[in-house]
């Protein structure tokens, strides 16, 4: 039987943990059994059960402390990673077998894990080798994203975390709940964009010419490929975590023995539309 996993990921205060959270708790609701695992050895606290935490294994502030690694935050978090991607014994010990489990990895935010390091492609292939059907979420702080250059970035992100794991990602923008009504209106373009409208309401504010065409080509590839998209996440809307549920279900085939629909659609495209070259990249499919 396969079991199926999602990796929570984005940058730091993107809002993993509240969204681990939420899904507990509607999973809860629908009567479905989600397990959460933290990944993130800096973690202080969080509000929801966990089966493994990885600070059982190793902690970032005992290898700060070390007199002989004298790692600060940022190196001390890639060598607790690093020697985790060493014991992986320790996680497959901590997750067991049930059948049909269905876990969210809690990640850590740094985001060079899933640029240049391959600590979590090497965690993406471990899981499979153990029957998981992985799906990348990839979080951004919709606070961050309202204005465009920021949004570009934020997509080059989720992108850059697309290309280096080479699963089915969804991405996410969170907290929809905290903006304001002006705020919800702007940010509408942005989770179903026109990348060269938005190259060219912004044209005038650039005035490197190579940092024009930079920018430009950028917008070109996101746009003609279709390749990042973003879905709203409010945790006070049940109908939008479900839809968001139902994307991340549907990517990785989840339930595929039950009578499956497809995810409803709101006016977003899902959060990666190129679910078959993923599937196929992934083994999956």
């Amino acid at each position: 039987m396969p079991r199926f996993a999602q990796l929570v990921m984005g940058p730091a205060g993107s809002g993993k943990s509240t969204y681990c959270s939420t899904m507990v708790q509607h999973s809860e609701s629908l009567n479905r059994s989600v397990q959460v695992v933290n990944l993130d050895p800096a973690a202080e606290h969080f509000d929801y059960p966990v089966m493994a935490d990885i600070r059982e294994l190793i902690q970032v502030d005992d290898v700060m402390e070390d007199p002989s690694l004298r790692f600060g935050p940022n190196g001390g978090l890639v060598f607790c990673m690093e020697y985790f991607a060493n014991n992986f014994d320790w996680l497959e010990e901590s997750l067991g077998h049930v059948e049909d489990d269905y876990i969210l990895f809690d990640c850590p935010g740094q985001i060079e894990l899933y640029t240049h390091l391959p600590v979590m492609r090497q965690l993406v292939e471990q899981l499979q080798q153990w029957e998981f059907r992985v799906c990348g979420v990839f979080l951004v702080d919709s606070q961050f994203m309202v204005e465009s250059f920021k949004f570009i970035s934020g997509v080059m992100a989720a992108l850059s975390a697309m290309v280096s794991l080479e699963i089915p990602q969804v991405n996410i923008m969170t907290k929809m709940d905290l903006l304001s009504p002006k705020a919800k209106k702007e940010i509408e373009k942005y989770l179903d964009p026109d990348m060269y409208s938005m190259m060219d309401d912004n044209s005038d504010n650039i005035r490197s010419t190579k940092f024009k065409k930079l920018t430009k080509a950028i917008c070109e590839l996101i746009d003609d490929y279709s390749m990042v998209r973003f879905l709203p996440f409010d945790r006070s809307d049940e109908e939008g975590v479900n839809i968001v549920l139902q994307h991340i279900d549907f990517s990785i085939q989840y339930g595929e023995d039950l009578e499956f629909k497809e995810p409803k659609e709101v006016d977003e495209e899902p959060g990666n539309l190129n679910y078959d070259e993923a599937f196929q990249d992934s083994g999956e499919g």
